[in-house]
């Protein structure tokens, strides 16, 4: 029988970088498509709709069919087929097309490469070949596999895409090397009937410890492992990915020595590499958006953070921020609270819930409800965190959440290390009409980038003429998270700006004995609307284009309505559960967002959609 030195495949050398140049050339195309999505609406974007021929103004639309907005009818096309038609995988697992295109292809790319050529003494896929080749297309994967799974990569740098968003791509890659590597060691039992008796040699005993770490990532990397103990698969993921990648170096290195220069370890090495140039980007990070803690400063605890228990199952966490700390709305950070986490480099990510700007703190308010100056005065207060301070509403769970909330009952303070801010934000400057939909906790995401079209549109910079914003809650009572930043960005909005807000109120019906906020249906009005006897509530309720609701939302309808009364382009933004995203998604499928309704005239919509939980 041949030993494996003596049938070392050169192709084992050559298709792995074929392989590679593939993923860098569709790396490639997309980065050209993001980059050039995103200049496009940086330079061409940022000018008011001028109605013309084919559009008219929102109060009196009579669209006109033109075969000049055919290419517009393209985009809308490609983003509904890509990102709004989904495979549904049980009651909380949604894959969109894209992702599902991707998953295809990526497959099938590394089985061809694994098969063809296998033809040994006239047997066709004959074990000789494919049992090894396998194992090496998986190594040379590692090296993508490691920095997608990195906060600070190069796939996110050349694509311009988060590494939030591209995390679906890191497990996907990672469960279809394990796969290989299956087909690999099952090759190696046929091949080699004597292999068990080879497990006293070091190489073997690394493989064999290197596919045990893998195993057990692949199974609590399982999303009901991962969102439920969160801390269990933070651990697990550390210490096993290195476990993993140490033992299938010595393995590879040992496997391969001197057989033709073939080593699986030379494809290995580069994912130490990321994987130090993520930490050591953190750890600087750490140090200079914490310097009081390190010594840099007179004085102490200038990043510790207050905790407020706003609801049973949600936190409120402020901190002053540090002067050269900056973020864009919708981004978000990971926190480190050695006092509160069983591990003191724990880090978890929330989403910053207030907005990096100073002018709405300082703007003269433009009075939308008629009370003249005493109002302005009502708007100041307690929404001044939300652009002065980092805000982070936490939703509790369990561990990490389950201590805070302790905390927070205690109205305590805690040591609070701060990385980032990591993800993307959406320009929504060029966009005529921006909605925004969150249940929840997900209004962490939808306020601060609400507050920031209101702001662009006070200084010129945004092209937007209706902003709406719909958040469905399970008791009045968690209108307080938010509620006087609503107020002052109402009242702050240009009257250029036609605002509506709309609160649904999922829990309990409002009565004079069960509401928490003391509201009364005010005399002459519809019953959804309430007023309080607090000065506060009173003025939010009753500033015009603002109504809460009792029950379950209608996306479907809501968002159909102000796609009718749109013209020009029209951006939709959601955070929340996995049933607000699918019911978001399917109401701006076809016909709403097809051809017809494009080349009609009808708004070109665009979907922006942020995870709910871990990603």
């Amino acid at each position: 029988m041949l030993s494996e030195a003596e049938i070392a495949d050169p192709n084992d050398t050559y298709y792995p970088e074929q392989v590679w140049y593939t993923i860098a050339a569709f790396l490639f195309v997309v980065g050209c498509f993001q980059w050039g999505s995103l200049v496009h609406s940086k330079f061409a974007g940022r000018r008011y709709y001028e109605s013309d021929e084919e559009t008219v103004a929102i109060n009196d639309i009579s669209y006109r069919f033109s075969l000049r907005r055919i290419p517009v009818a393209i985009i809308n096309f490609y983003r509904v087929v890509a990102f709004r038609w989904t495979l549904e995988l049980g009651k909380s697992y949604t894959l969109n097309m894209a992702e599902v295109f991707v998953t295809v292809a990526y497959i099938t790319l590394l089985l061809i490469y694994a098969f063809i050529n296998t033809t040994f003494e006239g047997q066709k896929l004959d074990v000789v070949y494919w049992s090894n080749r396998t194992a090496i297309l998986a190594c040379s994967q590692f090296p993508i596999i490691t920095a997608l799974g990195t906060k600070n990569n190069f796939v996110s740098l050349i694509t311009g895409i988060s590494y939030d968003r591209l995390n679906y791509i890191h497990r996907m890659m990672a469960r279809t090397c394990f796969m290989l590597l299956c087909v690999h060691v099952a090759g190696e039992m046929i091949w080699f009937p004597s292999s068990f008796a080879t497990l006293n040699q070091d190489w073997v005993r690394a493989g064999i410890i290197a596919m045990v770490a893998f195993l057990i990532l692949i199974l609590v990397s399982l999303r009901p492992v991962r969102s439920g103990v969160y801390e269990l698969f933070f651990y697990i993921h550390f210490v096993g990915v290195m476990m993993f990648l140490v033992g299938g170096y010595y393995h590879t290195a040992g496997a391969y020595n001197d057989t033709h220069g073939v080593q699986g370890s030379y494809w290995i090495w580069p994912s130490f590499v990321f994987w130090a140039f993520d930490r050591f980007v953190r750890a600087v990070r750490l140090v200079v958006f914490n310097y009081s803690y390190f010594g840099f400063k007179s004085g102490t605890g200038t990043m510790d953070a207050s905790t407020e228990l706003l609801a049973e199952n949600v936190v409120r966490l402020r901190l002053h921020r540090p002067p050269h700390f900056h973020w864009s709305p919708g981004q978000a950070v990971y926190l480190t609270m050695p006092s509160v986490s069983t591990l003191p480099f724990e880090a978890h990510p929330f989403t910053i819930a207030s907005l990096d700007s100073s002018l709405m703190s300082t703007a003269r308010t433009e009075d939308q409800s008629g009370s003249g100056e005493n109002c302005e005065t009502q708007v100041l207060g307690s929404s001044a965190p939300f652009w002065k301070e980092l805000v982070f509403l936490v939703n509790v769970h369990g561990g990490f959440t389950k201590k805070l909330k302790k905390v927070a009952a205690a109205k305590g303070e805690v040591k609070v290390f701060v990385d980032g801010p990591y993800g993307s934000s959406p320009d929504l400057a060029s966009y005529d009409t921006s909605v925004f939909v969150a249940g929840g906790s997900g209004v962490s995401y939808t306020l601060p980038v609400f507050l920031n079209v209101i702001e662009n549109v006070r200084k010129e910079k945004s092209s937007c003429k209706r902003v709406v914003f719909i958040w469905s809650i399970r008791g009045v009572e968690h209108l307080r998270w938010i509620e006087e930043a609503l107020i002052k960005a109402v009242q702050l909005a240009p009257s250029s700006l036609a605002i509506s807000i709309r609160i649904f109120n999922t829990g309990s019906p409002l009565t004079e004995d069960s509401n928490p906020l003391n509201l009364t249906e005010k005399p002459g009005t519809p019953g959804q609307v309430a007023t309080k006897d607090s000065l506060t509530s009173s003025t939010l309720l009753s500033l015009r284009g603002v109504k809460m609701e009792s029950g379950r939302s209608d996306l479907d309808a809501l968002l159909k309505e102000e796609v009718s009364i749109a013209s020009g382009s029209m951006s939709v933004s959601v955070c929340g559960s996995h049933g607000i995203a699918r019911a978001v998604r399917k109401a701006l499928r076809f016909p709403v967002s097809g051809p017809s309704s494009i080349l009609s005239g009808g708004p070109s919509v665009t979907l922006y959609v942020e995870s709910f939980g871990y990603a």
